[in-house]
């Protein structure tokens, strides 16, 4: 009996010890599939910033993209609209739009131009000559200037906000 009495307790030390096994090796497998999931939820963060990311680049270049197709078809809009503004200035020139329905009409066209889209005539006779904004055609030197100036506007330089969409021609008075 003495072998009974010892093989229960021996039984039991061995089952604990089992189940210690079981209970160690089961802990081992959920603390990996943990490892897993952490990786798996750091890998679905970094992507989800990835996408947001790349969503708002998407949005900031299209809003750029949609600014940039407006300023350039207002500026269409505008260099087409040169030569009747060209024409509206010669016949303030000569006297023909001194008065009366038409005048009224050039005076709204130049304004809307003007403060919708920044579109405005530049370019007076006595400014300082500057290649960047006028295209010199002709130049005569002069005792009354220190450095070039416009001497006389040969035709009216357009320009929409800083671009210039059309150089104003010009003969320049040069220092001697």
């Amino acid at each position: 009996m003495a072998d009974g009495a010892n093989a229960a307790p021996a039984s039991t030390d061995d089952m604990s010890a089992f189940e210690d096994d079981v209970e160690d090796t089961e802990l081992a497998k959920a603390m990996a599939r943990i490892g897993e999931l952490d990786d798996d939820l750091a890998r679905a963060r970094a992507d989800l910033y990835n996408l947001n990311q790349e969503y708002g680049n998407y949005v900031r270049r299209s809003k750029e993209a949609a600014s940039a197709h407006r300023v350039s078809g207002q500026q269409e809009v505008a260099e087409a609209l040169i030569s009747v503004l060209d024409d509206i200035h010669a016949a303030r020139q000569h006297g023909d739009l001194e008065d009366g329905p038409f005048a009224a009409i050039a005076n709204k066209l130049e304004e809307v131009l003007k403060s919708q889209f920044a579109m405005e005539r530049y370019g007076v006779e006595g400014d300082d000559f500057d290649p960047s904004l006028h295209e010199a055609l002709m130049a005569q030197a002069s005792e009354d200037v220190d450095h070039p100036v416009i001497g006389q506007v040969l035709q009216p330089g357009y320009r929409m906000g800083e671009k210039v969409l059309r150089p104003t021609k010009v003969m320049v008075h040069n220092p001697q």
